[in-house]
Parts: C-alpha cells; structure tokens; sequence
C-alpha cells in the first residue's frame, strides 16, 4: 500500500524500514527498479479508501500505530515506475463500488499504453463503511449487492475495451489525413441497473486491451465472482488445506462457467524472512519481532471483518459471525478451520515465529525454497504474493538469497530477453484468453448494435 504499513502492523519503527517515504516519488522508483532486477513479476499495490475506524468505533488506533493510514493513491506512481522498468509489472486495486466504469477504463487503458502493457487491475468491491459514508451513503451497499454491481461494472469496461475500437480502427494516414477511421469506433449503447454509458470508448485499444485481471473475493459470492472474470486470484486460509479448498472450489465454479480448468493462476501471500542461512534468518526474525504491533494487527483485522474487537481478549476464541464487510477473513479463522479447537485472536494474529495472518517461512536459501515447494504443492497454488516486513529489505532479501536457488529448481523462471506484457507472462499470450466471458459480452454488444441500426 502507498501507506507506512499495511500488513507489517508496526515495522515503520524499524531502522531498515523506509516506508515512511511512500509520500516521496523517489520511493516508488526505486522500489521499482529494486523489484526489475530482483527477477519479480509485478508489484502488487492494494488500496482503501476510508479510515480504519471500526476497533473501539474512531480511528484512533490506526493512526496512532500506523496502520493502513495515513494513505495515499496508489495509482498515480504507476506511470513513474513505468518509466525507470522494462519487464516488471503493477498491479494496482480500484474499487468497483465508487469508481464509474466509463473513467476507470480510460485510466487503465492510458497505464496499459505507458507501460507497454503491464497493468494488472486488482477488482475490489470494498469493504469500509467509512468508504461508503465519505463517498456520498448513508453505509455499504450490502456485501452480495457490491458484487451485483460490480458485475454490471465488468459488462461495462468490457464492452469499452474488447468492442468498442476495432484493432484496426487508428490508421495514422497521412496522404488522406485521416487519424481513426469512424465507422469502426462504436458506442457501446449500455443501458443497465446501474449504469448507462451510451457512446464509445475514449481511448484506442492498448496493447492488452483488457488488463490482467486480479481478484481476491473468498466469500461464496466472492469466488462465484472471481470464477466469471478474474484470470489470477489471490487466496488467503490459515492453513494450506485451507486455501487449497477455496482453489478447488474457485476452479470448479470457473469451469461451470464455461471457462477452461486453467483460465485461472492463484497465488497466496507467504512472508520470507531470509539470510545466507538459518542462523541469520532467525536472528532477523527475532529483530523484527521487537518491532511487531500487535495491537496494529487486531485493528486492521476489525476493520477487514466488521467487528469491533476492542473489547475481546486476545486470548478469547474467536466466534463466526456474518458482516457486511470481508467474511471469507473471518471464516479462514472459525467455519474453514480444520483444529480441534477454535482461534483465538493472539494466535491467528500474533504467533510468536511468524506476522500476521500470513504463511512465514524462515531460513536460508535451500530451507525457504524447500518451503516454499511444499507450501506450493500442498495449497494447488501457481505462485506467492510476498508480504514484505521491512520495505525495501524483505524484497532485497528475497532477490539476493531465494531467488537463486529457485531459478536453480525451475521455480523461477528466467526473464525473457525483451519486454512482454504482464499477461503473456502469466498466460503466454497479451490478450484475454478465448474462453473469458468479456469475448460473449463484446459480442452481444455487436449483436445489440446491429439490431438498434
């Protein structure tokens, strides 16, 4: 996140951390260029849009330890980084429910033409009621209401992105003056619940069209969204049997939609904490844990689920409940879990060898990769998104003692020698594949089109 922490709840202390500087562009250029010669895919950027303000009802506690505020746009940096990289990616979260389809797809084309294609969107629906009161309602829409909406969200851009400019729309002539031929620039007509967007689309196509598409819903709704159009998944559990269920179930429901049985990639968060060998990894392990907030974690898991966990011990089990904001995160800790008794808070959130909610792994170079391909074959997942602990040290870490050693195991696979987009790097391929349902969409808004004239 453009903020001081996200997920590392108390880090900014530390003396190696510098993400005090997310307010500076230098910051974020450098992050960039550390992540390109690191070997990483995409640096993957999420956001909010309102204050943590459920822990004790106020937002007291989030910025008094820092977490997830004060927080900035994490869009306006792309470009910049953009410009100082040639492979890497960004993926970027914008909320379907305050954001209109119209602007949101002209802002992603415009990112997917700067960056030559590698823009990744990660599609939120949100979950802050502070979000919703700052931005015009009274409260949040009601949880399976934000995925109906953002259903409608997806017709929209698609239409915009895969029907609206032909490939061959700009000719760039010259001799006859004309820049873009008219008759293939066509007004997607859109007239729904919740939007109408009559005419075309404002940008040319870039050259993916459609950016990669990222999505992290894990509530039943969730994952029947996810299913329909995201290409990679993010998946969280507090265990691998866990995760691996909600990959089971998210592919299932993919392949019921008509898509094929690898149309989606998943990955889940793990943390690496790594040196030149265990040693040093646990020393740094136990340096950073002098520095871990616990009460910063309990504040960011409140407002993530919903429920105001002032008054709960640290130690009282945790008990199901439905919310209006993320349930699956609630659920990974009391429905989904496979232990004999339940969770209580100081052990999904505060374990004494790891951060957070997330997979730790620590050691040297031949520990985290032999983690590291256990923890892969055990949930069915494609990939890891790595949480940092200290920014830039965690990734740094990462590029200079795992990477090696897994680019040796075939886990990391060598860097083309010229630049692709980020979805032929998942995919192969710099379009969506055959089988997404943007391509039925585009074509219905071509069958509508003929009809109307």
């Amino acid at each position: 996140m453009s903020a001081v922490s996200h997920l590392n709840y108390g880090l900014w202390r530390h003396p190696d951390d510098w993400s005090w500087r997310h307010t500076e562009l230098e910051h974020w250029t450098s992050l960039a260029t550390t992540l390109e010669d690191g070997g990483f895919d995409t640096l993957f950027i999420a956001d909010a849009l309102g204050l943590l303000d459920t822990y004790a009802g106020n937002a007291a506690a989030s910025l008094r330890t820092g977490t997830q505020s004060p927080l900035d746009d994490p869009l306006l940096a792309v470009s910049a980084m953009a410009a100082c990289t040639r492979h890497l990616g960004f993926g970027v979260t914008v909320s379907t429910t305050y954001e209109h389809p119209y602007l949101l797809a002209r802002k992603l084309t415009t990112l997917d033409h700067l960056s030559q294609g590698r823009i990744g969107w990660n599609i939120v629906t949100s979950q802050l009621d502070s979000a919703a009161r700052n931005l015009g309602l009274a409260q949040q829409l009601d949880h399976d209401e934000r995925y109906d909406r953002a259903d409608e969200f997806m017709e929209v851009v698609y239409k915009l992105w895969e029907w609206s400019w032909t490939d061959d729309a700009v000719v760039r002539d010259r001799v006859r003056g004309i820049y873009t031929d008219p008759s293939k620039v066509r007004p997607i007509a859109h007239h729904g619940r919740w939007y109408r967007v009559p005419d075309a689309h404002l940008s040319e196509p870039s050259p993916q069209r459609t950016p990669l598409l990222l999505q992290a819903g894990g509530s039943p709704r969730g994952q029947a969204f996810a299913a329909r159009h995201a290409e990679l998944v993010f998946v969280a559990g507090a265990h691998a049997e866990g995760i691996r269920r909600g990959v089971e179930a998210t592919r299932a429901l993919a392949v019921q939609a008509g898509r094929g049985p690898r149309a989606i990639r998943f990955i889940a968060p793990v943390t690496v904490v790594t040196g030149a060998d265990d040693r040093e990894a646990g020393a740094k392990l136990a340096d950073y844990r002098r520095h871990y907030d616990a009460l910063g974690a309990v504040v960011h898991y409140a407002a993530s689920t919903g429920i105001d966990f002032s008054t709960q011990d640290l130690d009282a089990p945790l008990v199901h409940r439905d919310t209006n904001a993320n349930r699956s995160l609630l659920a990974h800790f009391t429905q989904d879990s496979t232990r004999d008794r339940p969770w209580t808070l100081r052990e999904a959130l505060d374990r004494p060898q790891g951060f957070g909610r997330h997979k730790t792994i620590v050691g040297g170079p031949a520990r985290v990769a032999d983690e590291l391909q256990a923890w892969l074959r055990e949930t069915g997942t494609d990939g890891i998104n790595l949480a940092a602990i200290v920014n830039p040290g965690s990734f740094e870490d990462f590029a200079h003692f795992a990477v090696p050693e897994l680019r040796r195991r075939g886990l990391v696979a060598e860097r083309p020698a010229e630049p692709t987009t980020l979805r032929e790097r998942v995919f192969g391929q710099p379009r969506l594949r055959a089988d997404h349902p943007a391509h039925a969409i585009a074509a219905r808004a071509g069958s509508a089109s003929e009809v109307s004239a």
